[in-house]
């Protein structure tokens, strides 16, 4: 099986994680933390780089340090994984979910300013796939009315918006080390702020409320969302091969571009003010062929030992969150359903992107025969 994602993990991501665990600093003390958060500041060009547990429990904390709560509402793409929404809620504010661009697939600018309103605190843009969102818009509409503009890019690890890597631009950025991300530490997260004083909230924040000057004393609410040494062991050696990784990425799409070529398939979008990492290679059927995109994935799946994954559902399907339907997502429902996540690591070899190519052109090619 080709699976959809696999981590790209060499000896020396292992070499660290043996140092780390030989140094019997375990837990959420150890060198490789503070190695971990400088070399992902210096990529990224930040002050502050801070570790959490996973990729959502960030987005928690930059709202915790942001002090949105009770009431105060959030405008979120609704086409975005769950964790996205999530967050918001955890926090007792309100999402205020948004249509997609038809062109990019991230959050209408459009849209967003329709829905602001006197309750409006931020606004949360999601990098979906490892694109980067047209940032300038939301920074003007950020200034217009007094709004934080939080970046979600758990998915864009190197994505660059007019130069500069996504994640940074925004009063706070959040990333995810899951399995399957760009670079993974199995579980994990990093929050990135130029802001000191947001900075020494959320350390403080995800270690418990613990005071920095008194040990045991604890003067806020926090939460143990600390990541390990051993994870961030691997981490740090995955950040050391962070620009190897992107290279070999930004080749499979080129490879995709190359042999996947057919009538009813669309690839990727990609704008001129973005330089994208194509987290997953994502491609959208035909129209024609919406009702047929599941039996496509399975006969990939059975017959060619290809794993595929569908795109996000929009969040407004979900049983909790459907009171937040008000209107129709023209755009996300003309897209969600075609769409599918290829084959994306950055294991794979050409010869590889050639078969998955190849195999899927096969497919259509029989489905438009019995159709």
């Amino acid at each position: 099986m080709i699976p959809v994602y696999e981590p790209d993990l060499t000896e020396l991501e292992r070499k660290m994680l043996c140092d780390a665990y030989d140094s019997s600093w375990i837990s959420s003390k150890g060198k490789y933390i503070n190695l971990f958060e400088e070399k992902f500041s210096e990529f990224l060009g930040v002050n502050h780089s801070i570790t959490a547990g996973n990729g959502t429990v960030t987005l928690h904390l930059i709202l915790r340090a942001l002090d949105i709560s009770d009431g105060d509402e959030v405008i979120v793409p609704n086409f975005t994984y769950i964790a996205s929404a999530n967050a918001i809620k955890y926090v007792n504010a309100v999402p205020v979910f948004v249509d997609c661009e038809n062109d990019s697939w991230n959050l209408n600018v459009k849209d967003v300013e329709k829905k602001i309103t006197n309750k409006t605190k931020a606004i949360l843009a999601v990098h979906i796939y490892g694109q980067s969102v047209d940032l300038d818009p939301l920074l003007e509409l950020c200034n217009k009315y007094n709004l934080y503009l939080i970046e979600d890019a758990a998915e864009a690890l190197g994505t660059k918006y007019k130069g500069k890597m996504v994640g940074s631009i925004g009063i706070a950025g959040s990333f995810s080390f899951f399995g399957n991300k760009t670079i993974t530490t199995g579980e994990g997260g990093m929050v990135v702020t130029n802001n000191d004083e947001i900075a020494k909230k959320i350390r403080k924040l995800k270690n418990q409320g613990n005071s920095s000057n008194v040990r045991y004393w604890h003067d806020i609410i926090g939460y143990n969302y600390r990541l390990t040494n051993l994870q961030a062991a691997i981490g740090y050696g995955q950040m050391l091969r962070v620009n190897e990784i992107l290279d070999k990425k930004n080749k499979i799409a080129k490879w995709y571009k190359k042999y996947l070529n057919h009538e009813l398939i669309s690839h990727p979008p990609e704008k001129n003010y973005s330089k994208d990492t194509f987290w997953m290679y994502s491609i959208l059927l035909d129209k024609k062929l919406e009702s047929y995109r599941d039996t496509i994935m399975k006969i990939l799946e059975n017959k060619y030992r290809i794993e595929t994954r569908p795109f996000f559902y929009p969040i407004t399907e979900m049983p909790m969150y459907k009171m937040y339907k008000d209107e129709e997502f023209i755009n996300i429902e003309k897209i969600y359903k075609r769409g599918i996540n290829l084959p994306s690591s950055s294991t794979l070899s050409e010869e590889v992107v050639k078969y998955i190519s190849k195999s899927i052109i096969e497919v259509l090619n029989e489905v438009v025969k019995y159709k």
